[in-house]
């Protein structure tokens, strides 16, 4: 079968279901395995400010999906983030270089700057595709995992620390901290109320895996911690995840990030979980530091290419 049998185009409320069972399909193939449902896959269709119908490009071939391209709009940062993934049986094709050249046309009716992809760094192919199309190499993150057991609760203190876990109606609080703590970073767009608030209201997170910490009345630090799966029911294919870690910068250097870690790694501990992973920028060497001082271990990396829209 050629280019030619193959059909791109936008997304439709119509495909859902089968977009589901490719999402499903694609995660169940990636490296860094995480389980997903069709709850969740509707949930990032119907995230703020996204519409599938502009954002999402489908490839179809006799009725059937066969691959996809999503597009991320971060206009804080005048960026966009791809993600593209074709089943294995129709690639080598060229179906994602087209699909790239659709997404590039919607990044210039959004009026974005440049483009992103993360790869991990043992894809050779996604890396030759990439190179080919003009986008470079502009960064590497570090995959940490930690074994629980081996931490050292030597610097925690619970009684002292001044933290507590997040309400539902603190969307606020959250994104300010966040906000705050991630400003003029590599690759951080900025959070509004509206997208930390439908996060923390869907299924896959919970305003109990954020823990704030205070000084007196005004949050100056938080972890947001979560919990993936494989899907099954064995606690043991359980892990913890750090999704995000801040500390506002006039609070920096006391010691409130490593406090604020203990704490969320403390509560994974009591949901029962065994090991934690994340993902950390390789230049930020103060972060990186952190998580080694507690045992995070590196287990593989990940590569962002970038491409400038003309």
């Amino acid at each position: 079968m050629n280019n030619s049998h193959y059909t791109i185009r936008n997304f439709r409320p119509a495909d859902s279901d089968e977009f589901v069972r490719l999402s499903i399909e694609a995660e169940k193939l990636k490296p860094f395995r995480r389980y997903i449902s069709s709850r969740i896959v509707a949930e990032n269709l119907g995230r703020p400010n996204y519409s599938p119908e502009h954002d999402l490009f489908v490839i179809e071939t006799d009725g059937n999906i066969v691959g996809y391209l999503d597009i991320a709009p971060n206009p804080g940062i005048g960026r966009v983030i791809l993600d593209c993934w074709v089943q294995p049986e129709h690639r080598r094709k060229g179906l994602a270089t087209r699909l790239v050249g659709y997404a590039m046309q919607r990044a210039k009716e959004l009026g974005v700057k440049v483009a992103h992809v993360n790869i991990t760094q043992e894809n050779a192919v996604a890396k030759e595709v990439l190179s080919r199309l003009d986008f470079a190499c502009v960064r590497r993150f570090l995959e940490l995992r930690l074994e629980i057991s081996e931490v050292c609760w030597t610097d925690f203190d619970p009684a002292t620390l001044g933290y507590r876990h997040m309400r539902y109606d603190e969307g606020d609080k959250l994104t300010f901290i966040q906000n705050r703590s991630f400003a003029g970073t590599w690759g951080y767009n900025p959070n509004t109320v509206e997208e930390i608030t439908y996060l923390i209201n869907s299924s896959s997170y919970s305003p109990e895996d954020v823990v704030l910490a205070y000084n007196g009345d005004k949050v100056i630090g938080y972890c947001w911690t979560g919990i993936v799966s494989d899907g099954e029911a064995d606690s043991s294919e359980r892990k913890g995840r750090l999704l995000m870690l801040g500390v506002d910068p006039d609070y920096r250097g006391r010691g409130v990030g490593k406090r604020v870690l203990l704490a969320g790694l403390d509560y994974l501990k009591c949901k029962g979980l065994s090991v934690v992973e994340l993902t950390v920028d390789s230049e930020n060497k103060v972060a990186y530091a952190l998580y080694r001082s507690v045992g995070f271990e590196l287990q593989a990396s990940s590569l962002w290419y970038e491409k400038a829209i003309n």
